[in-house]
């Protein structure tokens, strides 16, 4: 086993089933945006507001490489993890990648008002479709397991994502 890294739109629930794939496997959960706001003392709409995007995404890259090199876990990865070519080159090589597929209205209905979503707060609803179009490719570009999420509940995409790591065990992959 290594560790599985969750990685997907906000709000495609990736922090929720990330907790019920973690206890299914026995394995610690870390939530990379957690660990950022931790580091950082802020939180994620703070830290865009008050130091800037580029201080976030520089927080993200470490917290990523500490994930793939430490202890084994089921990893949260923010939204936005996908834009930077070293991040996508650290998930390929550091474990199973399951993407959490959502769709923009889904995602918006999940997140409510996204105060705490800075790339969304005082965004028209397009934003989040607009978004999702530009990082879908690259969640798809990494992930060993797409799993849809829409309409369903985050104990019955748990399962799905428990069948695709024993599947992908299975086949020798790296689950």
């Amino acid at each position: 086993m290594s560790s599985v890294f969750i990685v997907g739109f906000m709000g495609a629930g990736k922090s929720t089933v990330g907790r019920l794939v973690a206890g299914s496997l026995g394995l610690p959960y870390l939530d990379l945006d957690a660990e950022i706001e931790s580091r950082l003392g802020a939180t994620v709409g703070e830290i865009f507001d008050l130091r800037g995007e580029a201080v976030f995404r520089e927080a993200e890259r470490e917290a990523l490489a500490r994930a793939a090199e430490g202890p084994e876990a089921v990893v949260s990865c923010g939204g936005g993890v996908v834009l930077d070519d070293r991040n996508r080159s650290v998930l390929l090589a550091s474990g199973p990648v399951v993407h959490l597929r959502v769709t923009p209205e889904e995602a918006l209905a999940r997140v409510g008002g996204a105060s705490d979503r800075p790339l969304l707060r005082d965004q028209a609803p397009d934003a989040a479709a607009a978004l999702l179009r530009a990082r879908e490719a690259l969640y798809e570009a990494v992930a060993d397991v797409t799993v849809e999420t829409v309409g369903r509940t985050p104990e019955a995409v748990a399962a799905d994502v428990m069948r695709a790591l024993e599947a992908l065990a299975d086949e020798g992959g790296s689950a």
